[in-house]
């Protein structure tokens, strides 16, 4: 696409020189969909649009071509692109009609098509300009990245978007293997319980992030990146979350202040959870018979064959006090004061802004990590629930219906979800371990 860089370069060119210049590459730890790249790669950028003129940072995210396509389409405010902030892609080697929920294929293409491309851009932006690449900084799934950086002798940062537990997880690797509770592709030997330590929440080896992805054959290939990636050069930071992905309905905000307060369920399952009809429509009639306020985020894609899969005369049963929407503005959903729990599929993401505001969680986890940070969310910070599945694997109305009583009863939960929200909201104030190790970084990158 040599429109889009000659494009690009030429903004470089016109924009303020001799600044520090960081490539940012934040795919999804999966490389699965493009929502949640979009919603990574936002919060990303809302950090660093965030700091003064004085840190002399120029920033250019890189993304697929594909998922850029998708990222422009829902921003909302394209106006803030520019300046110091630069949007570009390359290509990740698929064709546009191939399937990128394969993340088995997916990840191969990446792997293979993307070093060289992303050699070529950083090649093409220093030899046309005085604003040199400085550093790249790429979410570890994107190890190839920092590889490229140690070839071109850039300076590199890994960033880690998910739980600390993962990346001790993937830490533990070797030991595992050496241990024979894994084999050499990262296949679980026996099904059994482990602990990495005293401190974490015990594991099922069959949730292990790469064990509950895709066929066989993808976990193979998830395994190999996550045993590539493996190197202990990290730092991490965290920011609030900006912007969405999917086009959002911010009318659900004047809906939730017609509301009591600490009243509303507000359900939302991220980008990538899709449910067959029945579960669909056992989760549908558990909100309704809930008797109470709901709050519900049904993507266009949520369900396996279509949309219209509620429940014959549901809308209308439900149409006093249910609101259904394709996308919400999460942040401020969960800042409202009437939210009252957050049936969740504990995605990072999801987590933290719950926890930063204080919300009790349902836990209802999809893939990957989501089963880890639901140990957290209900092991270790005791903040919410997880449901039982019956005999054919389904969460029935009725345990629906029973576990959002259960934690609204449940005063204990509120209080210590509470106490986290003090602990998140100090972290990142100044002088707050957050907000230290990010300035930190800020100098690392200006030295």
């Amino acid at each position: 696409m040599p429109g889009k860089h000659e494009e690009f370069i030429k903004e470089i060119n016109e924009s303020e020189c001799n600044k520090a210049h960081l490539i940012a590459l934040l795919l999804i730890r999966t490389l699965s969909r493009a929502m949640e790249v979009g919603e990574k790669m936002r919060i990303k950028r809302a950090a660093f649009s965030a700091l003064p003129a004085a840190a002399l940072i120029e920033v250019t995210f890189v993304n697929t071509e594909f998922n850029h396509k998708r990222v422009m389409n829902a921003l909302s405010d394209k106006h803030k692109v520019g300046g110091h902030i630069h949007l570009v892609s390359i290509p990740d080697g698929m064709e546009s009609w191939e399937d990128r929920n394969d993340l088995g294929k997916l990840t191969s293409s990446i792997c293979q098509v993307m070093p060289g491309k992303l050699e070529e851009l950083i090649e093409r932006i220093n030899g046309s300009n005085d604003n040199k690449v400085t550093c790249i900084i790429a979410d570890e799934s994107m190890g190839w990245a920092l590889e490229v950086a140690g070839k071109m002798q850039i300076r590199r940062a890994a960033f880690w978007p998910a739980a600390a537990a993962l990346l001790a997880l993937a830490f533990s690797v070797p030991k595992m293997i050496e241990d024979g509770i894994i084999n050499n592709h990262g296949i679980p030997t026996k099904d059994q319980i482990i602990r990495l330590s005293p401190t974490m929440p015990a594991m099922s080896t069959t949730q292990f992030v790469w064990a509950c992805i895709g066929d066989l054959t993808t976990q193979k290939i998830i395994f190999e990146l996550v045993t590539r990636n493996n190197k202990p050069t990290f730092g991490k930071q965290s920011g609030n979350s900006a912007g969405y992905f999917w086009p959002e309905d911010s009318t659900c905000l004047e809906w939730l202040d017609q509301q009591p307060a600490n009243s509303v369920i507000y359900v939302a399952f991220g980008s990538f959870t899709v449910f067959d009809n029945i579960q669909f429509q056992q989760l549908a009639l558990g909100l309704e018979h809930t008797n109470r306020p709901f709050l519900w985020v049904v993507r266009p894609d949520i369900a396996d064959e279509n949309n219209d899969a509620y429940p014959e005369g549901f809308k209308e049963r439900v149409a006093t006090r249910g609101r259904m929407v394709g996308w919400a503005p999460q942040q401020k959903v969960l800042n409202h004061p009437s939210v009252a729990c957050f049936l969740s599929h504990c995605g990072w993401n999801s987590t933290m802004e719950g926890l930063s505001n204080g919300i009790p969680f349902l836990c209802w986890p999809y893939f990957a990590d989501q089963f880890l940070n639901q140990s957290y969310i209900c092991d270790v910070w005791k903040v919410g629930l997880g449901f039982n599945c019956d005999e054919s694997g389904i969460i029935k109305q009725g345990e629906i219906r029973d576990k959002v009583e259960q934690l609204l009863n449940d005063k204990t939960i509120k209080a210590r979800a509470l106490d986290l929200k003090e602990v998140a909201a100090k972290s990142v104030k100044e002088g707050g371990c957050s907000h230290n190790n990010f300035n930190n970084f800020i100098e690392w990158l200006k030295t």
